[in-house]
């Protein structure tokens, strides 16, 4: 890709100046001290066949952390980035210049929200270990009303020059909000083409409120999944939880409702059990969608030999799922998620609109989509369809398209160009050039891609898989909190990028600490809620006694 001009803008929507990606190793960048989160210099280079980060507080002293296991596959995934976009047309906070110490989202913010996080509630079913949002250790309780909520949604609603369009309810556990249902009612009322919800699956136990959900306008669970034995998540989640795993999945297909399984790995406690995961996702091809890897982050101090032992990284995970499944290869069948900008760009140049576009860092996420056959045999879409030239072929195409008066025969042209790219000799059975694009269509439009278009069959079954290693204080790199796609809209009317919100500057303590209840407080509303319900209870039944 050497050769391949990628067109990057000066600025973003509001001025501010867009440093481009810096490529290669060696490399400096801005990261934290995971002391005292202060602002220090970064620099990234090779060892011994890894990407490593080294940094220096003044007042701590030296950090060192691996970032990537596999430097091959590192610089790999940075051939693959087709440049920034350029933000917010109307970003909060307009005069930032640190990030991430003027968040918000702010007017160096390069890139789009693809998915929204609201936190409905800080409280949970479970009492997770590797939790980062627990009401129980925090020691208050963090659960915006509904108007508040309304207000959130409202926020990324209110987006320029892309509304957002799939919004995430997270938390602690936020199927136990009290109106959750009518959350999921609103989101859909907003305009929202997308709900999911971020959950344990424990309330999907129930077959009525699994089918509740799907009514409400509920698309699709991140369902926590770490594994697929007892022994797994007693260590992860404090208790035996593989049943209910099982009977919430059954009642989800039930439902028709989809499933993106989300396994917290963790080396050396679940990272053997990549392979097996995998497997029972395409054993329920029909309600699973896709897997998201998350190697674990860091919270809190943890000494350099633990760091080293413990550290999981996107390179790990390529190779594990080759070794454990011999599906992908590490090295082959593995792009970023930002690669998707081209068919961003070229849907946004044929609709004559701006459209979302995935234009995060590199070194986010890594990932690749499985075709699977009625036999539940899965084949990378790297097997059949060249997909380093045909994303370069969108690229060009987008440019063209820009520029032309946007005909149907236009976009017949633009799409059928794509067909020297696919190979029908080497594609899964059944699988034509016309599904093909009919699959493509319906990833970016859902009303294709579920549902009855979904039964009669036009799109074929996928599977994507994917890694995606959220930064904690150890490997912190200011250009990917710039650039990050995934998102949290906060009760103060702000939005914050993942990694600033859970890590580095934690905006999450912040923000939860401002708009909570302490525990005693909140007993004591409880009680007098309880007091009033009595009282009306009282008045509404001594009339029909006298």
């Amino acid at each position: 890709m050497a050769q391949f001009q990628i067109l990057q803008p000066e600025t973003t929507y509001t001025g501010s100046p867009i440093p481009p990606l810096k490529r290669g190793l060696p490399k400096s960048t801005r990261s934290l001290c995971p002391e005292c989160t202060q602002l220090i210099d970064a620099t990234i280079f090779e060892d011994a066949g890894k990407v490593v980060m080294e940094k220096r507080c003044p007042e701590h002293g030296e950090f060192r952390d691996t970032i990537y296991s596999d430097a091959k596959l590192y610089l790999k995934m940075e051939e693959w980035s087709f440049g920034d976009n350029r933000g917010f047309q109307n970003p909060a906070v307009t005069t930032a210049a640190t990030c991430p110490d003027d968040c918000g989202l702010c007017n160096m913010h390069t890139s789009h929200t693809a998915l929204s996080n609201v936190d409905l509630t800080n409280r949970c079913n479970l009492t997770c270990p590797v939790c980062f949002a627990n009401a129980n250790a925090a020691g208050y309780l963090y659960e915006p009303d509904f108007e508040t909520v309304r207000k959130m949604l409202q926020a990324l609603r209110n987006q320029k020059p892309c509304p957002n369009r799939i919004v995430q309810f997270s938390g602690g556990e936020p199927t136990i909000y009290p109106r959750f249902l009518d959350v999921l009612r609103l989101a859909k009322e907003m305009g929202f083409s997308h709900t999911q919800v971020a959950t344990n699956g424990i309330k999907f136990t129930d077959p009525e409120f699994a089918q509740q959900c799907k009514e409400a306008g509920l698309h699709t669970l991140y369902l926590q999944f770490d594994g697929v034995c007892d022994d797994v998540y007693r260590r992860t989640r404090g208790e035996s939880l593989w049943e209910k795993k099982l009977r919430c999945i059954e009642n989800v297909k039930a439902a028709g409702l989809k499933i993106v399984f989300v396994p917290t790995i963790v080396k050396g406690l679940n990272d053997n059990q990549i392979g097996d995961i995998v497997r029972l996702a395409l054993e329920y091809i029909d309600c699973t969608s896709g897997i998201s890897f998350q190697p674990v982050s860091f919270t809190g101090r943890i000494s350099r030999r633990e760091l080293e032992s413990k550290r999981f990284t996107l390179s790990d995970f390529a190779h594990a799922m080759e070794e454990q499944t011999g599906i992908a290869k590490a090295h082959e069948d593995w792009f970023p998620l930002s690669c998707v900008t081209p068919f961003s760009k070229l849907i946004s140049a044929l609709r004559g609109e701006e459209t979302t576009t995935l234009s995060s860092h590199p070194h986010c996420a890594l990932g690749t989509y499985l075709f699977v056959d009625q036999n539940r045999k899965a084949m990378p879409v790297t097997r059949f369809i060249d997909v380093g030239p045909m994303l370069q072929e969108m690229d060009m195409l987008s440019r063209k398209a820009g520029k032309r008066r946007l005909q149907f025969y236009t976009k017949f042209e633009a799409w059928n160009s794509l067909r020297k790219f696919f190979h029908a000799d080497k594609a899964p059975e059944g699988l034509t050039f016309n599904k093909f694009l009919q699959t493509l269509q319906g990833m970016t439009d859902k009303k294709f891609g579920r549902g009855e278009s979904e039964k009669k069959g036009f799109t074929y079954k996928t599977l994507m898989v994917a890694g995606m290693h959220f930064m904690d204080s150890y490997n912190y790199d200011v250009e990917r909190v710039q650039r990050c796609v995934i998102h949290y809209a906060a009760p103060n009317g702000l939005i914050y990028p993942f990694c600033a919100y859970n890590s580095g500057p934690v905006y999450r303590e912040k923000i939860e600490r401002e708009f909570s209840v302490p525990f005693e407080e909140q007993a004591e509303m409880k009680e007098l809620t309880a007091q009033a319900r009595r009282a009306r209870e009282s008045q509404e039944v001594e009339p029909q006694l006298a």
